[in-house]
């Protein structure tokens, strides 16, 4: 008997020890982390000129409110007009479009025909500042302010810096005299932030009409993160390859009303809290096969050992993992559909027995995930005749496709990166948000989602929040991200 206890305990040792060396070789085998450098490029020529072009952007309050707030004046035109004159060349050189009487659709002619366009899409609309929180703001929101290495206010990273930084690049490159071979379309939405159904939904029904199909589009979405992602030793670029889709539903339980001395077993209130309740214990399925997923193990070389081990070989340790990535809500958005309760309602008076409860549930959807198969989960797991359950909006959206990693537009974008951020390891990724890409996606089937602002943990929070700022240096960086893009891809 000791002797085949023995013998089984070798074997064990071999297993151990088999499994480890697997597990090494494969660590081993992934990518290194590239040669990187920490060295910024210098202040590009004529930055503070555009600087103060971009403090009067934000000055002009082109706010999005929604339908449930009361009409706003429109200040589309003076965003046009601010335009008009802070970028001679382009607009002698561009044929301009105003679409839907508020969004732009800029066309520069390529020489060569036969190659399709390229899109670079933006929006110059920003959400409003929440009441009472103007006085927290280091400079007022819309005040444009430059101080302190910064430019602040409201729309500083969403995304007015986008538009204005295209441009600014294509008047520098018309400065020079260059002409494209490929022709460049801009797309520039003033209603991104309450869905694009009048921006950049009506610029995509007119290039659908001109049967316009473009090489890649480029939109919002992902940054370049520098300390966001834990263990990373190195500032991710990662560029979004798709974006979640969303629908919200609306549930609704029944049940007799009443005096609270005399109450059923389960109320309607109480009803509706099981299936909340229940929704939160059982999440839809995570997974690391998705673009989610494959941001992840690009950021890999740039992390510790123990983790890069983990991500290299998920066929072992893949349980581990999406357990870990699921206990923090950033990464686990990121590994699946998300189920996020954000109302519920019922009841008048602490001694009436409510006759209906509501809920509402919003889903953000990831790619391979449909609206038709949340509908199914939440049935399935509510499981409950009193319970109705209907999409709460007509807003809902599926996941889009997912664009090619190996593509030319993703290579192009790659490569634009790494001439202002060369100490950034770029990678792919998915964006858990929602962005005008989701109609531009329609006339190209390689749908990119980056603009290169440095984003450390606290600026994220600025994004739609207090203090929205850029950094100086980084709006230069912009500039030159986006010239070297142009010259890259269309020249």
């Amino acid at each position: 008997m000791a002797r085949w206890l023995r013998m089984i305990g070798v074997g064990l040792v071999v297993v151990v020890l088999g499994l480890v060396a697997v597990v090494l070789v494969i660590t081993l085998s992934l990518p290194g982390l590239p040669p990187g450098s920490t060295k910024q490029s210098p202040p590009i020529a004529g930055l503070d000129a555009a600087l103060k072009r971009l403090s009067e952007a934000v000055q002009i309050k082109t706010v999005s409110y929604g339908p449930a707030s009361p009409a706003k004046e429109d200040n589309s035109p003076a965003f046009h007009k601010m335009l008009q004159d802070n970028f001679p060349l382009t607009h002698a050189a561009l044929k301009r479009e105003i679409v839907n009487g508020s969004s732009l659709l800029y066309t520069w002619q390529g020489s060569d025909p036969a190659l399709p366009p390229i899109l670079l899409t933006a929006h110059f609309d920003v959400v409003p500042v929440e009441p009472g929180t103007e006085a927290n703001w280091t400079h007022p929101p819309f005040s444009g302010a430059i101080a302190d290495g910064y430019v602040w206010g409201r729309g500083t990273l969403d995304m007015k810096q986008t538009v204005m930084a295209t441009m600014e690049s294509i008047e520098r490159l018309l400065a020079e005299g260059v002409k494209p071979k490929r022709t460049v379309l801009l797309a520039f939405g003033h209603d991104e932030e309450v869905g694009g159904e009048a921006g950049a939904k009506a610029i995509v029904d007119l290039l659908e009409q001109r049967k316009t199909r473009a090489l890649f589009s480029l939109d919002e979405g992902s940054a370049i993160l520098d300390g966001v992602i834990p263990g990373a030793t190195r500032p991710i670029a990662q560029i979004g390859l798709s974006e979640k889709g969303s629908v919200s539903l609306l549930l609704k339980a029944k049940t007799k009303g009443g005096h609270s001395s005399m109450p059923p077993l389960q109320t309607a209130v109480g009803k509706i809290g099981r299936a909340v309740s229940r929704l939160e214990a059982h999440q839809m399925a995570a997974t690391l096969d998705g673009p989610g997923g494959l941001g992840l193990r690009g950021v890999a070389p740039a992390l510790p050992f123990g983790m890069r081990a983990a991500l290299a070989n998920q066929w072992l340790f893949s349980p581990i993992l999406l357990r870990q990535l699921a206990a923090s809500p950033v990464t686990n958005a990121l590994i699946r559909t998300t189920t996020a309760p954000t109302m519920i309602q019922g009841g008048v008076k602490e001694n009436v027995l409510p006759s209906e409860a509501t809920a509402v549930v919003n889903f953000r959807l990831a790619p391979g995930d449909t609206v038709a198969q949340v509908k199914a989960h939440v049935e399935k797991v509510i499981s409950d005749p009193d319970v109705t359950i209907t999409e709460y909006s007509t807003h809902s959206v599926e996941a889009t496709s997912v664009a090619d990693m190996n593509g030319p537009g993703y290579k192009f974008i790659a490569e634009a990166v790494r001439t202002i951020a060369p100490d950034a390891l770029v990678t792919p990724g998915l964006v858990v948000t929602g962005t005008d890409s989701k109609h531009y996606s329609r006339v190209s089937d390689a749908a990119y989602r980056f603009a290169p602002m440095r984003l450390t943990t606290p600026d994220i929070s600025r994004i739609h929040g207090t203090n929205e700022r850029i950094g100086t240096v980084n709006y230069g960086e912009l500039i030159s991200f986006y010239a070297a893009l142009l010259r890259a891809a269309a020249m």
